[in-house]
Order: structure tokens, then C-alpha cells, then sequence
């Protein structure tokens, strides 16, 4: 096996001060906690109400789970960096970690991309969309995403597998991934290149294809004769091209900056970045998805008012016990 170093180290933000580290933990706990908490709830709600079985649902669980592996993967190695000063992770562990970042990476590219179809399916071919999107179609689309995704970052894993780490183990970053692991390799890295470009293919070919459906779907709006549904349909689109924009362009800069001499980026900088796009999509995604939708909305209003029911219920009776008289 060609490696000299036994476990890397993840070091986080190299500038921060030492009396800071609990207030960084305590803050990725708790987006942690949400972020699990939000997606979960959602994932929850879809199992116990029928109404949702249908296949726009079957994206967003799809995506509430994918955040919900991203977020379990990532950050709890970087709350024990800084709630324990524990960064040390074995070498295996690492090229795991790197495969799952990646792989929860691409498959939310391809969750992005069915969600696009889905969309202008909907809008621009509405007679057709019920026998093209059926549930079965959607869950067959969903699963072949799901198995996919891991052939691009395979590649890399494979790579790395193969590469020779022999001196520094510092990952100047909040995790292991492409970029901090090839800056480790001794010798040679050309042979990374194919993994650049199999991520970039991931990445930017579904996003591609969601800009030309977005034309698509702007063309078609400004046919209807409804303004009310002109309406939604925009809102509808905007809120989804505002979580796309952030996911994709931050990443275009961050993997960019090792192939173009022009674009710099401090290693915090490059962190913030990279910790901005990665966990700021899966915090907001059940509130921007699920929460603003109308359907979801009166689920929850139902289950409130059957709660409140069930309370007044046993407090009414609670209190013509209190009130009875007692017999001896």
C-alpha cells in the first residue's frame, strides 16, 4: 500500500482562534439539529399522508433524504474538530467520507435535474403530464439517480485508493474531498483531471439541462392566458432558480480556482464558500419545497387543529373529574 501517513487531519478554518472553537461546535450542532429535524419531519409527514404519494413528493423526500446523508456525513467529524479538538480521521475513513461528500454531491444534481423535468413536464405539456410522470415512472427515475450518483465519485475514490500520500496529512478544510486530497498526493496528479471532469460533468450537464427547461417553462407562461397561474408558476420557478443558483455557481468558483491562474481564494475564504453551499440548500430546502406549499400547509393545519381537539378533550374531562364528588 503506498501510503506513509496513517490518518489525516482536518483542520477546519486555519485562522481561527483557539476561544472561538466551542462557539463554531455549539453553531454546527445546532444547524445540524435543524437541518436533520426539518428534512426528517418531512420525510415523516409523506409516509403518513396518502394525499403525497405523488411524484413532485417523491422529488423533495428524495431530496430531504440525500440532505439528510449529506449533513450526517459531513458535519459531525467537524463539531468533534472543534468541540473536542478531535480532527484525526484514518486514511479509510477519509476516502469514505470524500465518496459520500461527492456522491450526496452529484445526487443532488440529479435530484435538481429530475425536480426541472418534473416542473416543465407540468407547465409546458399539462394534458400529458399525468401519463408521463407516474408514480412508478418517478420512483424508477428517483432510484436510478440514486445508484448513479456514486459512479462519479468512484472514480476518484479509485484514484485515491491507488495514490501515494507520503508527507503533510493537514486537510485545510471542513472535510475530505477532491480538492484537499489531491493538494496531499506526492508526485504526479494529471490523472485527477478525469475526476474534475467527471464531477464538472455531473454537475454541469443537469444544470444545463435546467436552464434550457427553465426557457422552456418562460416561454410557455407568457402563453397563458391565466394570470393567476402565470403567477404561481413564476413564484413556483423563482424559489427553485434561487436554490439552484446557490449551489451551482459557488461551486463553479471553488473547484475552478485550481485550473485558472486569475481565480484566487484564501483557504478560509474557500472553506466558507464551500461550507455555504453545502449546508445553507439543506437548512432551507423543507421551508422553500414543502412549508410554502398549500398541500403541506393544510396537512399540518389539520393535524394542529386534531391536536388542539384531543387536548381540549381530555382537559374538559379532567376537569369534571376535579369536579365530581368522590364517594367513600
Amino acid at each position: 500500500m503506498p501510503w506513509e501517513v496513517s490518518e489525516f487531519l482536518i483542520v477546519g478554518f486555519p485562522d481561527l482562534q483557539r476561544e472561538y472553537f466551542h462557539l463554531v461546535a455549539w453553531f454546527f450542532f445546532v444547524l445540524y439539529v435543524i437541518t436533520v429535524v426539518g428534512n426528517l419531519i418531512l420525510v415523516v409527514v409523506f409516509a403518513l399522508e396518502p394525499s403525497l404519494q405523488k411524484p413532485m413528493y417523491i422529488i423533495m423526500v428524495s431530496l430531504a433524504l440525500s440532505d439528510i446523508g449529506f449533513t450526517t456525513v459531513a458535519l459531525p467529524k467537524l463539531i468533534a474538530r472543534y468541540w473536542w479538538n478531535d480532527g484525526s480521521i484514518g486514511v479509510h475513513t477519509c476516502f469514505f467520507q470524500r465518496h459520500m461528500i461527492h456522491y450526496f454531491g452529484s445526487l443532488n444534481s440529479l435530484i435538481l435535474l429530475t425536480m426541472a423535468l418534473d416542473r416543465c413536464l407540468a407547465v409546458c405539456f399539462p394534458f400529458r403530464y399525468p401519463l408521463l410522470m407516474t408514480v412508478p415512472n418517478m420512483l424508477g427515475l428517483t432510484v436510478f439517480s440514486w445508484i448513479i450518483a456514486h459512479i462519479f465519485p468512484g472514480i476518484g475514490t479509485i484514484n485515491f485508493t491507488f495514490a501515494s500520500f507520503c508527507g503533510p496529512n493537514r486537510i485545510i478544510q471542513a472535510f475530505c474531498d477532491t480538492l484537499s486530497l489531491t493538494a496531499l498526493v506526492c508526485g504526479e496528479t494529471n490523472q485527477y483531471g478525469a475526476s474534475y471532469g467527471a464531477a464538472m460533468f455531473i454537475l454541469y450537464f443537469p444544470l444545463g439541462f435546467i436552464i434550457v427547461s427553465y426557457f422552456w417553462i418562460i416561454f410557455s407562461v407568457f402563453r397563458m392566458s391565466n394570470n393567476q397561474g402565470k403567477k404561481k408558476t413564476i413564484s413556483t420557478c423563482a424559489t427553485q432558480g434561487f436554490i439552484i443558483a446557490i449551489y451551482y455557481l459557488p461551486r463553479f468558483f471553488v473547484y475552478s480556482t485550481p485550473f485558472f491562474p486569475n481565480l484566487t481564494m484564501t483557504a478560509d475564504k474557500r472553506m466558507v464558500t464551500t461550507l455555504f453551499y453545502s449546508f445553507f440548500p439543506p437548512l432551507i430546502n423543507p421551508f422553500i419545497y414543502c412549508l410554502r406549499t398549500k398541500e403541506i400547509q393544510d396537512i399540518f393545519k389539520r393535524w394542529i387543529q386534531r391536536q388542539k381537539s384531543i387536548f381540549l378533550k381530555v382537559w374538559h374531562f379532567r376537569e369534571l373529574q376535579g369536579k365530581s364528588p368522590i364517594h367513600h
